[in-house]
């Protein structure tokens, strides 16, 4: 899997998208509510362990699930990681159970449990994110490339680098900036890395436009790979999964964006 090259056309797509969408008033109040401390991934959660878990458990939750998900995270916060894998399934079941799928969540525990047991930390918080994301994704059942990165981010924390992919920015927004991408699970780390290497190569640009757009805090000698994962995947929610009048129909977008005569809106007007 190899990286854009800083030159790619993909790089100026992705700008003028960034630009146009953290300039939108429900983005900015989206990224805004949810950079610092996320409703998801809460920053008062210490434990690494207990990271990686929630952000398993994470999965397959609608948006309209965040207070019900936020309640089981604060009680299965509480217990601890320690107590919580040697509970039995019954006990384990009545916490998560208004989630669903618990019999899917109770062996995701299990074996990420098994799969902590024999991995140290060092490795799990500072070795090469793509090794560890694949070893994950190989390794921990219920997981897969996108489990490997949520959790691997919130485990080393929101500005550790990583730009996690879900499966809506597989479908809805990588054919918009016209990414090529294979089929399957890999094409979660084929627009990670591309996405972390236009970052790289545009990470002043995206400082900047952070700072004008947005009041969040930013970590000393960061780059802003947080704010950018919000940006897009808020775009991608709010614009892209139910396509919005104001969206260009043309894959890949236009320079426009937004607003353009490609839209239903100006072809409605």
């Amino acid at each position: 899997m190899k990286p854009s090259k800083a030159d790619d056309p993909f790089h100026a797509r992705l700008n003028r998208l960034v630009a146009l969408a953290a300039a939108q008033g429900n983005i900015r109040a989206d990224v805004e509510a949810n950079h610092d401390d996320n409703r998801w991934w809460p920053a008062w959660i210490t434990d690494f362990r207990m990271r990686m878990l929630i952000a398993g458990w994470s999965t397959r939750i609608s948006y309209n699930m965040i207070n019900t998900y936020a309640s089981v995270v604060t009680t299965s916060a509480q217990i601890g990681f320690d107590a919580l894998k040697e509970m039995p399934d019954a006990e384990i079941a009545k916490i998560i159970q208004p989630l669903g799928l618990p019999a899917a969540r109770i062996s995701y525990l299990r074996s990420l449990t098994a799969f902590l047991d024999n991995r140290d930390s060092d490795y799990l918080l500072e070795a090469d994110p793509t090794s560890v994301i694949a070893d994950f994704a190989d390794q921990v059942a219920h997981a897969s490339y996108k489990v490997g990165q949520c959790s691997l981010l919130y485990a080393r924390g929101y500005y550790c680098g990583i730009i996690p992919v879900d499966s809506g920015m597989i479908t809805r927004l990588a054919p918009a900036l016209g990414m090529s991408l294979s089929s399957g699970a890999i094409a979660h780390e084929q627009m990670r890395l591309h996405l972390e290497a236009a970052l790289i190569a545009n990470s002043d640009y995206y400082t900047r436009l952070m700072y004008e757009q947005h009041a969040v805090t930013l970590p000393a000698r960061a780059m802003p790979s947080w704010w950018l994962h919000l940006v897009l995947i808020y775009f991608k929610r709010r614009y892209l999964n139910q396509p919005h009048l104001r969206v260009c129909r043309q894959r890949p977008f236009c320079d426009a964006v937004l607003d353009c005569a490609h839209s239903d809106a100006m072809a409605m007007a």
